[in-house]
């Protein structure tokens, strides 16, 4: 009887421990899409004096990889900032912007395109075993058409995670 107690305090004892470590094994790393570095882009107008840039939000955008199917941002309304990938596979990254203004006096909607190029570099890193390596990618510069697109300022060269504006958009 005296052994079978033991036992019995024993896995009680023993087995949340061991379920414990087990766990965190398990949940060391975190590989998902959270952790990928993005571009981060805050859209910006110059106020009605003409004196300085304000926060500009658009109606309408679809942001699209040139040359894939790829659509980033799908018909995203009253826009504020965009949050952008850059590839892995190049040292250049081109988009295109889709912006869609309603005139408000005949409330026709006219589409207007921008395209934005943007030179990088990626450097691989070893992250861990479970994850394997990530990239980390460095704005050098940037291109663009100036349909409604004004001007764009690098304020941040590194991609990141954090939401640290890397890119104003002036429109």
């Amino acid at each position: 009887m005296r052994y079978s107690a033991k036992l019995i305090i024993l896995f009680t004892i023993a087995l949340p421990i061991l379920g414990a470590l087990i766990a965190s094994c398990d949940e060391e790393d975190d590989c998902t899409l959270a952790t990928r570095a993005m571009v981060y882009c805050n859209l910006y107008r110059l106020n009605d004096e003409g004196t300085r840039y304000i926060a500009d939000t658009l109606e309408l955008v679809t942001v699209t990889a040139l040359g894939t199917d790829s659509t980033i941002v799908n018909a995203q309304e009253d826009v504020s900032d965009l949050t952008l990938p850059l590839r892995y596979t190049s040292d250049s990254t081109t988009l295109v912007l889709h912006c869609t203004l309603t005139d408000e006096e005949d409330e026709t909607q006219t589409t207007t395109t921008d395209t934005i190029l943007i030179v990088h570099s990626n450097t691989p890193y070893f992250l861990s075993m479970d994850c394997g390596y990530q990239m980390k990618q460095y704005i050098e510069s940037v291109a663009y058409t100036r349909h409604l697109l004004d001007s764009i300022s690098i304020t941040d060269d590194e991609a990141n995670i954090y939401g640290t504006e890397n890119l104003r958009l002036f429109f």
